[in-house]
Protein backbone atom coordinates (compact mmCIF):
# COMPACT_ATOMS: atom_id res chain seq x y z
CA UNK A 1 0.00 0.00 0.00
CA UNK A 2 2.86 2.40 0.74
CA UNK A 3 4.22 1.95 -2.80
CA UNK A 4 0.79 2.81 -4.23
CA UNK A 5 0.57 6.00 -2.16
CA UNK A 6 4.09 7.04 -3.10
CA UNK A 7 3.44 6.61 -6.81
CA UNK A 8 0.13 8.42 -6.45
CA UNK A 9 1.88 11.37 -4.76
CA UNK A 10 4.47 11.39 -7.53
CA UNK A 11 1.65 11.63 -10.07
CA UNK A 12 -0.04 14.44 -8.12
CA UNK A 13 3.19 16.47 -8.01
CA UNK A 14 3.28 16.50 -11.81
CA UNK A 15 -0.22 17.90 -12.22
CA UNK A 16 -0.52 21.64 -12.82
CA UNK A 17 -1.48 23.53 -9.69
CA UNK A 18 -5.13 24.58 -9.57
CA UNK A 19 -6.10 28.03 -8.45
CA UNK A 20 -7.44 28.41 -4.96
CA UNK A 21 -9.84 30.85 -3.37
CA UNK A 22 -9.18 33.19 -0.50
CA UNK A 23 -11.83 33.30 2.23
CA UNK A 24 -14.36 36.10 1.98
CA UNK A 25 -13.59 39.10 4.13
CA UNK A 26 -16.30 41.25 5.66
CA UNK A 27 -15.52 44.95 5.60
CA UNK A 28 -17.36 48.12 6.46
CA UNK A 29 -19.30 49.61 3.55
CA UNK A 30 -17.09 52.70 3.77
CA UNK A 31 -13.95 50.64 3.15
CA UNK A 32 -15.52 48.85 0.20
CA UNK A 33 -16.57 52.21 -1.23
CA UNK A 34 -13.08 53.62 -0.74
CA UNK A 35 -11.58 50.62 -2.52
CA UNK A 36 -14.05 50.81 -5.38
CA UNK A 37 -13.28 54.52 -5.78
CA UNK A 38 -9.62 53.61 -6.37
CA UNK A 39 -10.24 50.96 -9.01
CA UNK A 40 -8.66 51.71 -12.36
CA UNK A 41 -10.53 51.36 -15.62
CA UNK A 42 -11.31 47.70 -16.25
CA UNK A 43 -10.03 46.65 -12.83
CA UNK A 44 -12.29 44.45 -10.74
CA UNK A 45 -12.57 44.37 -6.99
CA UNK A 46 -11.24 40.79 -7.11
CA UNK A 47 -8.17 41.75 -9.13
CA UNK A 48 -7.55 44.69 -6.76
CA UNK A 49 -7.72 42.38 -3.74
CA UNK A 50 -5.46 39.82 -5.42
CA UNK A 51 -2.85 42.48 -6.22
CA UNK A 52 -3.07 43.85 -2.67
CA UNK A 53 -2.40 40.35 -1.32
CA UNK A 54 0.55 39.86 -3.68
CA UNK A 55 1.98 43.25 -2.66
CA UNK A 56 1.57 42.42 1.02
CA UNK A 57 3.28 39.04 0.66
CA UNK A 58 6.18 40.68 -1.24
CA UNK A 59 6.47 43.43 1.36
CA UNK A 60 6.65 40.92 4.19
CA UNK A 61 9.21 38.82 2.29
CA UNK A 62 11.40 41.88 1.72
CA UNK A 63 11.05 42.96 5.36
CA UNK A 64 12.07 39.49 6.56
CA UNK A 65 15.12 39.51 4.27
CA UNK A 66 16.03 43.03 5.46
CA UNK A 67 15.85 41.96 9.11
CA UNK A 68 17.89 38.83 8.39
CA UNK A 69 20.60 40.93 6.69
CA UNK A 70 20.61 43.33 9.64
CA UNK A 71 20.99 40.52 12.14
CA UNK A 72 23.83 39.01 10.13
CA UNK A 73 25.53 42.40 9.96
CA UNK A 74 25.12 42.85 13.69
CA UNK A 75 26.58 39.43 14.38
CA UNK A 76 29.50 40.08 12.04
CA UNK A 77 30.23 43.42 13.71
CA UNK A 78 30.14 41.79 17.13
CA UNK A 79 32.45 38.98 16.08
CA UNK A 80 34.98 41.21 14.27
CA UNK A 81 34.67 44.26 16.51
CA UNK A 82 34.40 46.46 13.39
CA UNK A 83 31.59 48.99 13.58
CA UNK A 84 30.67 51.98 11.39
CA UNK A 85 29.85 55.28 13.05
CA UNK A 86 26.16 56.21 12.59
CA UNK A 87 27.11 59.78 11.68
CA UNK A 88 29.28 58.51 8.84
CA UNK A 89 26.44 56.35 7.55
CA UNK A 90 23.99 59.26 7.63
CA UNK A 91 26.48 61.51 5.88
CA UNK A 92 27.00 58.97 3.10
CA UNK A 93 23.22 58.52 2.70
CA UNK A 94 22.78 62.30 2.44
CA UNK A 95 25.41 62.41 -0.32
CA UNK A 96 23.66 59.58 -2.16
CA UNK A 97 20.30 61.34 -1.81
CA UNK A 98 21.70 64.63 -3.12
CA UNK A 99 23.22 62.83 -6.11
CA UNK A 100 19.94 61.07 -6.85
CA UNK A 101 18.03 64.36 -6.69
CA UNK A 102 20.57 66.01 -8.99
CA UNK A 103 20.11 63.33 -11.66
CA UNK A 104 16.31 63.21 -11.37
CA UNK A 105 14.68 64.69 -14.49
CA UNK A 106 12.63 67.85 -13.92
CA UNK A 107 8.86 67.65 -14.46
Amino acid sequence: MIGHNASHLHYIKRLPMKSATIPSVRVEPELRGAIEAQLQEGESLSSFVEQALRDSVESRRLRSEFIARGLLSRDEARSTGRYVDAGAVVQRLEIMLAAAKATKPAR
